[in-house]
C-alpha cells in the first residue's frame, strides 16, 4: 500500500520526515516511488511538480499524485538539473552499481539540490536479517540485497559533487521500538543493531561551491 504499513517502515518514514527538505514550489522526484508514499508526502509538502518513477507498472498504478513514469532508476528520462529534490526510500539495496546510481541522481539534480534517501543498514543483513515481504496469500518472498558500506556511500557521493550533510542510523530498541507480535524477543536479540540508514546530501558545483 502507498503508506508506511509496518513498524520498520514507520520508523524509517519518521526519520526521513525529520530530515525533510523544504520543497515548497520546487520540482521533486520520488525515485523509485513504489506505490508512491513519498510522492504523496512531497505533494503534501508543497512541491510544485512531483514525478514518481518506478520500473514496476503494477506499483505505478497505485500512485495517486504527481506524474507517474515507468523507467529504470539507472537511466532516468530527465534532462540534466531537472529537480531541486530527489527522495529515495528503502531502495539503495536494489542497486548493484552504487557509483552509476549516484552519478545519475547527481545528473538530474540542480546545483544546490537535495538528495534524501534511506535504506536497510548494511549491518542488518550481515547480522543475519533478511529483506522479505508477504503477498496477499501470506507467502513470504526474500529479496536479494546489495550491501553498500556507509563509507563507500560517502566517498561515492563526494565523487559526484554531493556534500553529505546528515547520516543517521536507526537502531533496534532505540529508534525502532514499536510493538508487534514477537517484538519483545526481537528487541532483546537485536537491541542496538542499526536497521535503517538515512543520508542527506546536497549538490555542489564542480568547483566545490554549493
Amino acid at each position: 500500500p502507498p503508506e508506511a504499513h509496518n513498524p520498520l517502515m514507520r520508523a524509517e518514514q519518521k526519520g526521513m520526515v525529520e530530515e525533510w527538505p523544504d520543497v515548497t514550489g520546487q520540482p521533486a522526484l520520488d525515485l523509485p516511488c513504489g506505490t508512491g508514499r513519498y510522492a504523496r508526502l512531497l505533494a503534501q509538502s508543497g512541491a510544485r511538480h512531483v514525478f514518481a518513477t518506478d520500473f514496476s507498472a503494477v506499483m505505478l498504478r497505485q500512485v495517486s499524485v504527481g506524474a507517474p513514469i515507468r523507467a529504470d532508476m539507472m537511466q532516468l528520462p530527465f534532462v540534466d538539473g531537472a529537480f531541486d529534490v530527489v527522495i529515495c526510500g528503502l531502495a539503495l539495496g536494489h542497486v548493484s552499481d552504487l557509483r552509476d546510481w549516484v552519478g545519475e541522481v547527481a545528473r538530474v539534480l540542480k546545483q544546490g539540490g537535495m538528495l534524501l534517501y534511506s535504506d536497510f543498514h548494511p549491518d542488518a543483513p550481515r547480522a543475519g536479517l533478511i529483506r522479505s515481504f508477504k503477498d496477499e496469500r501470506r507467502r513470504t518472498f526474500t529479496l536479494p540485497h546489495c550491501c553498500h558500506d556507509l563509507s563507500d556511500q560517502r566517498e561515492t557521493l563526494q565523487a559526484s559533487n554531493l556534500t553529505v550533510e546528515v547520516v543517521r542510523e536507526l537502531r533496534v530498541g532505540v529508534d525502532c521500538r514499536e510493538a508487534f507480535p514477537g517484538s519483545q524477543d526481537f528487541y532483546e536479540q537485536w537491541h542496538g543493531l542499526p536497521l535503517v540508514s538515512i543520508v542527506r546530501a546536497r549538490k555542489r558545483s564542480a568547483c566545490g561551491a554549493v
